[in-house]
């Protein structure tokens, strides 16, 4: 089958090398650039994108935050509707999905414009996140503001584009479930993975170890199936969500929804016999879904980092990711997958190598 991946970025490697891996062919497409490029190379193929287009069997994608108009060249290859893709890439829409299936998210509101932003923090009694409808990611297009704070320079800069206004919630955890959905409907997911942010960015996740109760793992599988049954999606896609509550009440609220691979799901690289990006690929092209066999694991984000210390690349329990990149603060440029035999040891591992896998200025 021929594939054609939008976005050439790591998520887009990594896709690549599962297609290679699995018999297929492959290219992707700059959305930067607006150039087709081959796989592990930034040398452009002398192709437009129409004919990348004609081409292909299929149109997947690396990331979301796709421009109208490549969505609109590209959608009748897409293995969703565009309107449904659309849905998921605006949080108003997105929010409103949840609401409509009776999936919990904090309490929210959007507005258009900065007189809208304003009657609303005028009337906000709590601390709220306020976010654009389309874009940012690693924090970025989100602003936090809390009554008593000057809101103005917020509203000055919030409001140049739509957003959601949603309440701050008081929460345990962040997590995230991982799971695909074939073309027959079949459902496959990863073990809720525990995520830590520093500032926004992800600094690292852990899988295997944590123990969260089947209950939680439960609801985290059904909120998956419900939203991707409901649009008919197929291929992977993750949700994060809010752990709230304690003990037994322990509920989830879901904080985003990416239609795609993800970067909390970097550990299955080396902790599943079947990681993310194989899954996906084995979605699209109808290939059968394995039983997962999973192994505890620790995924440490490298950022802003000129490289890798030599000892992780010796070390017999990391597996080195490094993605190419120029180092600037606050830019993911590779991750670090170490192999634990309890939760404990990897939040060891974390407070040892965070300070110096982590560059955010």
């Amino acid at each position: 089958m021929n594939i054609l991946i939008l976005g050439n970025g790591q998520l887009g490697q990594m896709l690549g090398k599962a297609v290679i891996q699995q018999g297929h062919q492959c290219i992707l497409y700059s959305d930067r650039q607006q150039q087709v490029m081959p796989l592990a190379s930034d040398q452009p193929l002398p192709m437009s994108l129409e004919e990348a287009k004609s081409w292909a069997d299929v149109v997947t994608w690396e990331h979301e935050h796709l421009g109208e108009a490549l969505v609109e060249q590209t959608h009748d290859k897409f293995l969703i509707k565009a309107e449904r893709f659309n849905q998921l890439t605006d949080r108003r829409t997105q929010k409103s999905l949840c609401d409509e299936l009776g999936v919990p998210t904090s309490p929210w509101q959007a507005y258009q414009t900065t007189d809208e932003l304003r009657d609303i923090l005028s009337n906000c009694d709590k601390a709220v996140v306020i976010k654009s409808a389309r874009g940012g990611y690693d924090g970025k297009g989100q602003w936090r503001w809390k009554p008593g704070q000057d809101a103005e320079p917020i509203i000055q800069e919030a409001g140049q584009r739509p957003g959601i206004v949603e309440d701050m919630i008081p929460f345990s955890h962040e997590v995230s479930v991982v799971a695909a959905r074939d073309h027959h409907g079949e459902q496959r997911g990863y073990p809720l993975t525990l995520n830590v942010h520093n500032d926004g960015i992800l600094a690292y996740s852990m899988a295997g170890a944590q123990q969260f109760t089947d209950e939680l793992e439960a609801l985290a599988q059904q909120y998956h199936q419900k939203l991707t049954d409901h649009i008919d999606y197929i291929g992977v896609l993750a949700i994060e969500f809010f752990v709230v509550g304690e003990g037994e009440q322990q509920q989830l609220l879901v904080n985003e929804i990416a239609p795609r691979v993800h970067n909390s799901g970097h550990w299955t690289m080396s902790g599943a016999n079947c990681d993310q990006f194989n899954l996906h690929i084995r979605c699209i092209t109808g290939l059968p879904l394995p039983e997962f066999l999973v192994a505890p694991t620790l995924m440490i984000n490298a950022i802003g980092v000129d490289g890798l210390p030599e000892v992780l690349w010796e070390a017999s329990a990391a597996d080195c990711h490094w993605y190419g990149k120029a180092p600037r603060p606050g830019r993911k440029v590779g991750h670090v997958n170490f192999m634990i035999d309890t939760f404990e040891r990897g939040e060891k591992l974390a407070s040892q190598w965070c300070d110096e896998l982590i560059k955010l200025a």
